[in-house]
């Protein structure tokens, strides 16, 4: 009896996901899968480029006329549209996070394909960020339900998410006008902070254009409010300060320091960004959001674990205070290609 009346209390306060949830969750999985896979199938088209050509690493361009390559880049692309259409469906706590799944699919093709070790803790590393996505996914806050762009530009347009970008704004500034002509080569943080603080806005604004785009397939035009194209225009212009500034970051740095740093902060300020703007949270109670956080901590515990087995396995342990230089990234004549995670490619 007491048994039957705890699964009945269960079943009422966990309502199961939302059919756009479901959706978001779905093209969220795919867009790992695509970018994790092309990393691999981009790097067998570079091997097989170098092999006929100049390689990549040092200066060439052969593998342009590879059609493994092309085959990479679509598949990435596929991916990154599949990331964008997730964030229209379910909110960005349950998508964001689910970007370090990619890094799994590349570790496991890179084991399986390019016969790159992966270390036992490399494997721990793995198990932790499933763990990390399955707690979040299942503890993730329902869709807001929006019916036009007008409603996520009242959101945007809220004090607390004025206030927040305002103070994004200004340290994006402080730290491109004063600190990167300083610091920028010695210290990553510095690159690294101006991409994830602009890239918590790009999201935003991603996920107020997908909503927009979803409306007007569904046969509510948005194309008419002069707010979706502001939108657009927002998503434009962060995306090219992001990615400016994280090649700078990938040109200065070793990617095997960058990435794990840049998805802990990026991922985190999209979270608070998202919960000011969209308000996730006031739609859950005190230990569902306690239990993401917990996903969200395991998830930054496998990525790290995964990286730095990366470096032992590559024999290397490198200081994120230090400078690497590019020849020391090179391998066999190309490039040093490391698992990036997701948001080295896009918006996220």
């Amino acid at each position: 009896m007491a048994a039957a009346e705890v699964s009945q209390s269960w079943s009422l306060s966990y309502k199961g996901m939302s059919s756009d949830n479901i959706k978001g969750l779905v093209l969220a999985l795919s867009s790992s899968f695509f970018i994790g896979a092309s990393f691999i199938v981009k790097k067998k088209g570079l091997k097989k480029a170098g092999a006929s050509g100049i390689r990549a690493g040092v200066g060439g361009y052969s593998y342009l006329y590879e059609p493994l390559w092309w085959v990479g880049m679509i598949t990435m692309i596929v991916g990154e549209i599949a990331n964008f259409a997730a964030y229209a469906f379910a909110p960005a706590i349950l998508v964001t996070p689910l970007g370090a799944l990619s890094i799994i699919i590349s570790a496991v093709l890179a084991h399986i394909i390019l016969k790159e070790k992966l270390h036992i803790f490399g494997i721990l590393g793995c198990a932790l960020c499933v763990v990390g996505s399955t707690t979040i996914v299942l503890h993730a806050p329902q869709e807001r339900e929006i019916e036009s762009v007008k409603e996520v530009w009242d959101l945007a347009t809220e004090p607390g998410f004025l206030l927040y970008a305002g103070v994004v704004l200004t340290a994006v500034f402080i730290l491109i006008f004063h600190y990167i002509p300083q610091y920028g080569q010695t210290h990553i943080m510095v690159y690294i902070g101006v991409c994830s603080l602009v890239g918590s806005l790009s999201v935003m604004s991603v996920k107020a254009l997908g909503i927009a785009l979803k409306l007007t397939l569904s046969g509510m035009n948005q194309l008419v409010y002069p707010q979706t194209w502001a939108f657009t225009i927002v998503v434009i212009t962060c995306i090219i300060t992001q990615m400016n500034y994280l090649n700078k970051a990938l040109d200065t740095f070793n990617t095997a320091v960058v990435s794990p740093i840049y998805y802990v902060m990026f991922t985190s300020l999209t979270i608070l960004a998202s919960v000011i703007m969209f308000k996730d949270w006031d739609r859950q109670n005190p230990t569902q959001i306690v239990t993401e956080m917990c996903g969200f901590v395991t998830i930054l515990s496998g990525t790290f674990l995964l990286h730095k087995t990366k470096d032992m396995a590559d024999g290397s342990c490198t200081s994120p205070s230090m400078r690497h230089s590019k020849h020391t990234d090179e391998e066999d004549g190309f490039e040093h290609e490391g698992i990036p995670l997701r948001r080295q490619d896009s918006m996220r």
